[in-house]
């Protein structure tokens, strides 16, 4: 798919005058595509769909720092790995696009404020990455535990095309429940509660999955990296006893699909996954999807081809840029069915 000039949404829905489930959803079915609005999703599902939701929960994962010689920066907190082990990343205070370069090995952040602690960067992560964006760090805190040092000083991670900073509620879903997301797993967004409801009256099942999404600076090529997901098992039988399986983004996908067994059978699964989606490795299990909009160059395309084809997301992104869609976390959303 070729890069083109898109739209992109610099604020919430709400702060344009609609309300959530008020942005467009454009409906790719059956080769046609559709343009409607996100409350009317109903419309598009019905008895025995299911729908996989993730209740993943953003963390405020943005925090002020500064490094050795005084110059700040942004830490972003996007993976846990244990109670003291984080994935960061660095990223320039004054909002210039791309990751702080010159980063070096035992290099320490220090988190403003008398006694508010430090992070030491260990090592490159992944190590075989290049450049180093992403780096190991042990997290020195006077906090019990990271989450309630970042609940206390930090603030939803956000990107040069959303210029004001907006409250941590603005990057929750009506499904979050389970803290540990760098980044809103954000195809839940447009969802309310009475558009739940509408969806529960038409006969639609609703599922929950967790993957707890890093952050997105893998966007520019970088293959997705590993992520913490888990599949319960009354989700994984209702996969099995569904008529189709609608996935709401791109990580609910990727922990179902996590979940498949070498036999082709969902079953429950919790851990790591680093399952790459694509030509080499299509969807089983998932139907169609709803997703936001993904920059042309970005590798989530390929998870999306991998559960409707190829042909059919050529197909809605042509539209949804010839009808001027709002890209990204705040914009406008799909549904894509084979």
């Amino acid at each position: 798919m070729t890069t083109a000039i898109v739209r992109e949404a610099t604020e919430p829905a709400e702060a344009r005058g609609l309300a959530r489930d008020g942005v467009r959803l454009l409906v790719h079915a059956e080769n046609r595509v559709e343009h409607t609005v996100f409350r009317d999703l109903g419309r598009h599902l019905g008895l025995g769909d299911l729908l996989v939701v993730n209740t993943s929960a953003t963390l405020p994962a943005a925090v002020d720092g500064y490094r050795a010689d005084g110059s700040p920066v942004t830490v972003h907190f996007a993976t846990r790995l244990d109670e003291e082990t984080w994935v960061l990343e660095l990223r320039h205070a004054d909002g210039t696009p791309g990751p702080v370069e010159g980063v070096r090995r035992f290099e320490a952040v220090r988190f403003p404020g008398t006694g508010c602690g430090m992070a030491l960067l260990l090592d490159p992560y992944p190590q075989e990455h290049t450049p180093q964006r992403l780096w190991k760090a042990r997290i020195t805190v006077p906090q019990a535990r990271v989450e309630t040092f970042l609940a206390e000083r930090g603030r939803p991670i956000s990107y040069a095309y959303v210029p004001e900073r907006w409250p941590l509620t603005a990057y929750q879903t009506v499904f979050a429940r389970d803290e540990g997301s760098a980044e809103m797993p954000s195809a839940g967004r447009p969802f309310t509660t009475e558009l739940v409801v509408d969806l529960i009256t038409r006969g639609v099942t609703i599922a929950p999955v967790v993957l707890h999404t890093g952050v997105s600076s893998q966007e520019v090529g970088e293959p997705p990296l590993r992520e913490w997901f888990s599949v319960p098992e009354h989700t994984a039988t209702l996969v099995r006893q569904a008529r189709r399986v609608i996935a709401v983004g791109t990580t609910v996908t990727r922990a179902l699909e996590s979940a498949v067994g070498a036999d082709g059978r969902i079953g429950p699964a919790r851990g790591w996954t680093e399952l790459l989606l694509g030509p080499d490795r299509p969807a089983r299990v998932v139907d169609g999807l709803i997703s936001g909009l993904h920059a042309p160059e970005a590798t989530h395309l390929l998870l999306l081809e991998a559960v409707v084809g190829a042909a059919a997301v050529r197909r809605a992104y042509a539209a949804a840029r010839a009808e001027d869609y709002l890209w990204h976390e705040f914009g406008d959303s799909s549904l894509l069915l084979p």
